[in-house]
């Protein structure tokens, strides 16, 4: 396995403390296990998890060095968290990560996203807490004006909706926080912010997600029924974005960081990812056989038909790129579930087997922070 893996992953994470909000949530679990095979000492610190089942309860007791589990809206217990971690390192993915929930609870998602993120960095900033911090948001947080290309860092923020909004307002929170705290205090590490697209893979089970709806509906034998069939999205396997995230975090650490990428990033797919959600459905279906049906509706909730990322920034200053193409990331992300629903298979090992193989053809590809050693 370690011949897999790069040389700047396993010097940067091996024997170091992670501290990561949202561990327990889909993201935040692939995030912990990949940790774990780098040899870190992974801190999670979460509320339990939100769905049964989930992607959590498969990876064993022994990824986490101590997992806290707090609300990130409670400061004191943010306080009590970062200083009981220690950490050397800092990935913030705590959130309410749903569209349409945040229609109904719209002050929830404003005091987790929002002010969740306020009490982390207050927590590592009174703590002088010095390591990389990467906080986490969406590529929901620009203004999307349905442009055909893609955004870039610097293009305005906004949102239609409570969500996207207050992902907005992560950003602006964390920059801020960066200009005032981060940069001119030197008991502090380098803070950056981080944007996917629409991530799938294996163990996600959120309501109102296209992959999800897709496996409940195989699992019952029902068709998949399909809210915005023709709606663009640009589709990336949760390891591609999270190899962004990672890599990352190991430049920042760096002995002689650059100051410039204590900034923005997009980690996105290659612009063949962006598919619309009736060929997402199709492809998924070439793994495991079913149906799927129209049930677009005209008084649906407003969700964004087109939206991909810029990810020009990630490739120049970092030489990151996409490693899975559409094709592959569907095809992992069913054969997982499959995996797990249908044949029974020890999970743990199925993820880690498939990190294996992620990073393999990143290596094949000569992707830097895959090259093997």
């Amino acid at each position: 396995m370690e011949s897999l893996v790069s040389p700047p992953f396993l010097k940067t994470y091996a024997g170091r403390r992670v501290f990561i909000t949202g561990h327990t949530g889909f993201k935040g679990s692939w995030l912990s296990l990949w940790l774990h095979t780098l040899g870190a000492e992974v801190v999670g610190f979460s509320l339990p998890p939100a769905t049964p089942p989930n992607l959590h309860e498969t990876l064993g007791g022994k990824v986490f060095a101590d997992e806290i589990f707090g609300d990130i809206r409670e400061m004191q217990a943010v306080n009590a968290a970062v200083a009981a971690a220690r950490p050397d390192f800092v990935f913030h993915l705590a959130a309410q990560p749903l569209v349409r929930l945040s229609f109904a609870q719209p002050v929830e998602t404003f005091e987790v996203n929002v002010m969740g993120t306020v009490h982390l960095l207050e927590a590592l900033r009174t703590a002088g807490q010095r390591c990389p911090v990467i906080i986490v948001t969406s590529d929901k947080c620009y203004e999307n004006r349905g442009w055909e290309w893609g955004y870039r860092e610097h293009d305005p923020l906004g949102g239609h909706d409570v969500y996207s909004m207050s992902k907005a307002a992560t950003e602006l929170v964390a920059q801020s926080w960066r200009r005032s705290f981060f940069q001119t205090d030197a008991r502090l590490g380098p803070l950056a912010t981080v944007r996917a697209g629409n991530v799938i893979g294996g163990g996600d089970y959120a309501a109102d997600r296209i992959v999800p709806d897709c496996v409940r509906a195989l699992l019952a034998g029902r068709p998949i029924g399909l809210r915005s069939p023709h709606a663009t999205r640009p589709w990336q396997h949760v390891l591609d974005c999270l190899s962004g995230y990672l890599w990352l975090g190991a430049k920042l650490a760096g002995p002689t960081p650059e100051a410039r990428l204590a900034d923005a990033f997009n980690f996105g797919p290659d612009a063949r990812s962006n598919q619309p959600v009736a060929a997402l459905v199709h492809e998924f279906l070439q793994h495991w056989p079913g149906e799927w049906r129209d049930e677009s509706r005209a008084d649906a909730p407003h969700e964004a038909s087109f939206l991909h990322l810029s990810t020009d920034r990630a490739a120049q200053w970092l030489g990151w790129y996409p490693t899975w193409d559409f094709a592959t990331a569907v095809r992992e992300t069913a054969r997982w579930y499959h995996a797990r629903h249908v044949t029974g298979a020890d999970m743990a090992a199925f993820s880690r087997a498939q990190i294996a193989a992620f990073t393999a053809a990143a290596a094949a590809r000569g992707l830097t922070w895959a090259k093997p050693s």
